[in-house]
């Protein structure tokens, strides 16, 4: 409604009603204005000149419906053409395909012509040109329908519609090449940019055979640079190419002997195998074919924000939907190259995921096994009083060594100057009963990991305080038990079993049942 007021606005000095705009959104109603004459803007202007091109020289019209752009291309001095400028286009309507019939409110897909006589000064839609179709190919299949237009207002069934300040830029562009003696200006319409990724995603679209003869005009212009000459004969697009035998190409009927370039025909068929291998590849790499679905038309990500400026808004809130097409495999089967791609990973990935878990429960059943191992009381409390007792005949021996460096401190079970004293009782005779009994209290005490040393027994002779003085203060209190390993190491161990049971991968918690 807001696009009819202000639509009505801008007509009601001419007594038109804006409610007549929704009879047709391209019919033209005529508004007579000097907008038809406005001049190209001077950033333009500037862009012809840093792209070799001049005002006056010959123009050509890309667009693409599914990327909404509409794209100006100039001719140079040497013929082939430059890229100009890109407008975001404000509305298209209908799917991508081409037209078929009057109301489908398809915007029309193919190689159309745009003469002077096609202009049209007085559109109600601001400025307008009509782009053409029906051509020989449309009329070939029947296709029905008229008046597609290029045009402002922002409003579109069936048109390719630009803002008003677009259009009239756009219509000055052609307006002066007319001028210059251009007779007809070339328009590709395009579902889409023609690049190996679009190609992939629509290879198996019902409209695809038809959109490989569109990419063939537009490899001839890419690889040329010029303008390529169209043709329809056999109901197909032919591209540079001529009657051999002077017979004129019929869009009905067979096509005569043609006469083509050979240059050009040799580099189409490389640039065509090189796209092909491509799309064979992003098959082969998962990319899905799809069928993309629009409510009606859709715009330039430029004119989201102004949604409410365009016609039939609603059509515009939801995106496409993108509908997932199956390919056909061996044994008649469909299948998605997605799916078949993951079929053959996913038994990979459950094996990986099956021996993850499996190592990972074997080491915690082996983690377990050493702490129960280690929290039984009995063999540490024997081990250690053993270990005190052969440590004491050991140091009677002489064959103490040097604990290692590892071995914590709490392990000594006897200070190192109780040894001479314990030798010089021997020697006294009642001094020896007293050590011995002593020693005997000592080993039959129950040793622990952090058990406080045993107070040695003073020696009441001067043999034996002569002794003890003379013992230095960093003797080793025991010999070194091989059979016996510090609390610390047993730690570090366990920790290297577990590790090398896993691999390296860590350990997942346990696996709960579900119901």
């Amino acid at each position: 409604m807001n696009l009819f007021r202000n639509v009505g606005r801008r007509l009601a000095p001419w007594g038109l009603v804006g409610a007549s705009l929704a009879l047709s959104a391209c019919n033209d109603l005529g508004s007579g204005s000097q907008r038809a004459l406005s001049p190209i803007p001077p950033e333009t202007l500037a862009l012809m000149e840093q792209a070799g091109v001049t005002k006056e020289s010959p123009t050509l019209i890309r667009s693409y419906k599914k990327e909404a752009e509409f794209q100006i291309w100039k001719q140079r001095p040497d013929g082939r053409y430059a890229y100009l400028k890109t407008f975001p286009m404000c509305r298209w309507s209908g799917q991508l395909g081409p037209k078929v019939r009057e109301g489908d409110r398809q915007a029309p897909e193919g190689f159309y012509s745009i003469t002077p006589g096609q202009m049209n000064p007085n559109s109600a839609y601001y400025l307008s040109f009509n782009v053409g179709y029906p051509n020989a190919y449309d009329r070939a299949y029947g296709h029905s329908g008229g008046s597609i237009m290029v045009h402002g207002a922002c409003s579109s069934a069936g048109c390719f519609s630009m803002t008003d300040r677009q259009i009239a830029e756009i219509y000055a562009i052609l307006r002066t090449s007319f001028n210059n003696g251009q007779r007809s200006i070339q328009m590709q319409s395009y579902p889409f940019k023609m690049t190996a990724e679009n190609l992939a995603k629509h290879r198996l679209d019902p409209n695809i055979g038809f959109w490989k003869q569109l990419k063939e005009g537009s490899d001839h212009f890419e690889v040329a640079g010029k303008e390529p000459s169209v043709g329809v004969c056999n109901r197909r697009y032919v591209f540079d190419a001529t009657s051999a035998n002077g017979q004129p190409l019929d869009a009905g009927a067979a096509c005569p002997p043609l006469r083509r370039n050979a240059e050009i025909e040799a580099q189409v068929a490389q640039k065509t195998a090189a796209d092909d291998a491509k799309v064979a590849e992003l098959a082969a790499a998962g990319v899905r074919p799809v069928r993309v679905v629009y409510q009606d038309g859709g715009q330039h990500p430029d004119f989201y924000a102004r949604v409410a400026e365009v016609s039939r808004p609603e059509a515009l809130v939801a995106p496409p939907i993108e509908i997932a097409l199956d390919e056909k495999i061996g044994g008649g089967k469909s299948r998605s190259p997605v799916l078949a791609m993951s079929a053959t990973r996913l038994p990979a990935k459950a094996k990986k995921e099956t021996e993850i878990k499996v190592a990972a429960a074997a080491a915690e059943q082996a983690t377990v096994a050493k702490v129960v191992e280690a929290a039984a009381p009995a063999e540490p409390v024997r081990l250690g009083g053993l270990a005190g007792a052969t440590d004491s005949i050991g140091g009677l021996l002489g064959f103490r060594k040097e604990p290692a460096q590892s071995e914590p401190a709490v392990a000594k079970a006897e200070p190192a100057k109780s040894e001479p004293a314990k030798i010089e009782g021997a020697k006294a005779g009642e001094s020896a009963k007293n050590e011995k009994s002593e020693a005997a209290k000592s080993a039959a005490k129950p040793a622990t990991a952090k058990a406080a040393a045993p107070k040695p027994v003073a020696t009441k002779t001067a043999a034996g305080q002569a002794a003890a003085s003379q013992a230095p203060a960093s003797a080793p209190s025991h010999r070194a038990d091989p059979a016996k390993k510090p609390q610390a190491s047993l730690g570090a161990e366990r920790h290297a079993k577990v590790a090398a049971a896993t691999g390296g991968v860590p350990a997942l918690p346990p696996v709960t049942a579900r119901p």
